[in-house]
């Protein structure tokens, strides 16, 4: 799972050097991938009826650095400064598009924290390129999403489809098992 998102403000003509605060270069985010953990945060994009109940999961597709499709859900750094609830906010509209109109929970308190390893079996996650610590979150949207960056589509499921054993299997890194327990947190699973 080699999915890098390119700092927007970043020049060709100088690949190495953040513009962005905050920002680490290729070498530097390489060269701290293999010391640290890295902070992310994980968003599964859902439509809820009037009752706040979940009628509709959004599960993104994405091409893999080796050209597989995968289906995946928002994730993305923090970085350096950001609040959760920033870096949820970026994450949703880089994902998702600027008419998503995400309404971040009032609580920056994840359903579940994730932890990736780059060797199977330590937990149900895996990044081949890091130790990572993911803060997950259920998050209601209500606009249009128009998937950008990295994201080519995003296709609505019911929570049932969602959390089939189909769904699970194209999905990366354990992040199946992650979409059946945020659907569990908010009793979406029967």
């Amino acid at each position: 799972m080699s999915v890098r998102t390119p700092d927007p403000d970043q020049t060709p003509d100088e690949p190495q050097r953040p513009l962005t605060p905050g920002w680490l270069s290729d070498v530097e985010l390489e060269e701290i991938r293999h010391r640290l953990p890295i902070l992310y945060v994980e968003a599964i994009p859902v439509r809820v009826d009037g009752l706040g109940q979940v009628t509709e999961v959004g599960i993104l597709l994405r091409g893999t650095a080796l050209g597989a499709m995968t289906r995946t859900i928002v994730s993305g750094r923090v970085m350096y400064g950001e609040t959760l609830r920033d870096s949820l906010f970026r994450h949703l509209e880089k994902d998702l598009g600027p008419m998503a109109f995400p309404l971040l929970p009032a609580s920056p308190v994840p359903f579940h924290v994730a932890e990736y390893f780059p060797l199977p079996g330590l937990s149900a996650f895996t990044d081949d390129r890091q130790h990572a610590v993911s803060l997950a979150y259920v998050v209601p949207v209500t606009g249009t999403c128009e998937p950008r960056q990295d994201a080519l589509e995003i296709t609505w499921l019911t929570p049932e489809e969602a959390s089939s054993d189909a769904v699970s299997a194209e999905m990366e890194g354990g992040r199946g098992t992650l979409l059946r327990s945020a659907l569990a947190s908010v009793g979406a699973l029967r």
